[in-house]
């Protein structure tokens, strides 16, 4: 099986992304979404943790933004309390689909969580900051102050860069996009199988 993950910026299109690789797909947000819905576990250590923001199961959203927002160290907090409910969701749909040839990956901070292993393809959306921020600006309840909150968390666009195989320029467009993943995905399966794989790094225009 060839674990394939998605970095760049918050924004940059990776779940669209991944949803193009037509292979089965691993949502971190998603999976989070739950957990703060249905898992009364994770929401009584959210709420010992943070009593005076944590009040109401299934836990709003509000509460976990004003949790961040008041203190930049409270988010480091949340990940290490729901980091092993997301784990543990994630070796499930592993071994649910370790027969397949390919899985995508799509998990905010899985460089910076050290979630990867060495064999992993690790894929860098590469986009410009103006779509980004246009794309960002569209969504519900967008709030800056968090999203520079969350970008303070992560590592650097040149660090995730560094630390991928391969690039691919996202310009979001549908069309484009779509034969853009196709070449990456054929370029992925067949590097993989060539020797010098692992000490090289391959770019997507």
């Amino acid at each position: 099986m060839i674990k394939i993950s998605l970095v760049g910026d918050i924004g940059s299109g990776k779940t669209y992304v991944s949803k193009l690789f037509g292979a089965p797909c691993f949502f971190a947000d998603t999976e989070v979404k739950r957990l703060y819905r249905s898992n009364r576990q994770c929401f009584i250590k959210l709420k010992k943790k943070f009593p005076q923001f944590i009040k109401t199961f299934p836990i709003k959203k509000i509460e976990l933004s004003n949790t961040i927002k008041h203190k930049f160290s409270n988010l480091k907090i949340i990940g290490f309390i729901v980091h092993p409910f997301i784990r543990k969701k994630l070796n499930i749909f592993i071994r649910r689909n370790k027969k397949k040839k390919i899985v995508v990956l799509d998990i905010p901070l899985y460089l910076e969580n050290k979630m990867n292993k060495k064999n992993d393809v690790i894929v860098f959306l590469k986009t410009k900051k103006e779509n980004v921020d246009k794309k960002l600006k569209k969504r519900k309840n967008f709030n800056q102050k968090l999203i520079n909150i969350l970008r303070k968390s992560q590592l650097t666009l040149k660090q995730k860069k560094k630390k991928s195989n391969y690039v691919l320029v996202n310009n979001y467009n549908s069309v484009i996009m779509k034969k853009k993943v196709k070449i990456l995905k054929a370029k992925i399966l067949n590097d993989r199988s060539s020797a010098w794989y692992r000490n090289d790094r391959f770019v997507s225009c």
